[in-house]
């Protein structure tokens, strides 16, 4: 008999937490509809890519996905796929070549946080303050403490820059499906990599003004509890371009992650992918 049947445009899943011993809760979008998951672990469930990707901006049918929903035109032209998201001290908005300076007041010129996550082990991010814990969630970390507040993205960028000298800024997929990270003292992290990067900090207020680059003080790191009944000790990633049918028992969810018996998968890689999905 199955519990839930449906199919359409996927999109990353949507996570909630409240409180800061909840466990998250995860809906999976697919078109209109909105798929509970997490009353699906244990359940045998069924994805499929039905062979259709209609790109997330303009709804054109693409054959390929590009920057996790678009087609090649809308890659090419605006800002949200521009190089500077993924190396945002690469930001040429101050240079008058923003593809769309309204885009970059509203997202880039604003606001930015600069935190440390405990997901495969410490690393350092950024963030929109408006993302946060979104951000954190969809990384899968267990920990997270924000430590800086910074006024643009470009800024927020130079700051990460310097702390990744001494600290990793990405995070190890295989071993964050494993299982849990050894427990950090985040607030003793931020202090000793605050330490080693305090010169080129001060470098860069003394550049951007004192105010452009704050401490974040008095908050205690968030505790984040993924549902997850089993890890994967040796995680397959499933490529539904290759193989468009995955079938297991849906053991648990982190980050974006689907952790099956039979493969795992990143739900936010096939964005714009018409799947059908359903569970028994």
């Amino acid at each position: 008999m199955s519990l839930v049947e449906t199919q359409g445009s996927a999109r990353k899943m949507l996570a909630d937490i409240s409180g800061a011993a909840a466990t998250v809760a995860y809906q999976l979008p697919l078109g209109d509809q909105r798929i509970d998951l997490n009353t699906l672990i244990g359940k045998q469930i069924r994805l499929q890519a039905m062979g259709l990707i209609n790109c997330v901006h303009c709804g054109r049918k693409t054959k390929k996905s590009f920057s996790q929903g678009y087609c090649y035109p809308c890659f090419t032209k605006l800002p949200q796929c521009d190089l500077c998201i993924m190396s945002p001290e690469r930001c040429h908005y101050h240079l008058g070549t923003c593809r769309d300076p309204a885009w970059g007041e509203q997202f880039c010129m604003t606001d930015h946080v600069v935190y440390l996550a405990n997901s495969s082990g410490l690393k350092v991010g950024i963030t929109r303050a408006s993302q946060i814990p979104t951000r954190w969630i969809d990384q899968g970390a267990s920990q997270a403490l924000p430590i800086l507040r910074v006024a643009t993205r470009q800024q927020s960028g130079l700051v990460e820059d310097l702390l990744r000298q001494h600290v990793a800024d990405k995070t190890n997929w295989r071993a964050l499906l494993r299982g849990e990270p050894e427990p950090l003292d985040m607030l003793a992290e931020r202090e000793r990599l605050l330490d080693l990067a305090r010169d080129g900090i001060e470098a860069l207020q003394k550049q951007f003004g004192l105010q452009a680059i704050q401490p974040i003080t008095g908050v205690e790191p968030l505790q984040i509890r993924y549902p997850v009944e089993q890890y994967v000790a040796k995680p397959q990633s499933a490529n539904l371009d290759k193989v468009p049918l995955l079938e297991g028992t849906l053991m648990g969810i982190k980050g974006q992650y689907l952790l099956l018996d039979t493969a795992v998968i990143n739900i936010r890689k096939y964005t714009a992918y018409q799947l059908a999905f359903s569970a028994s």
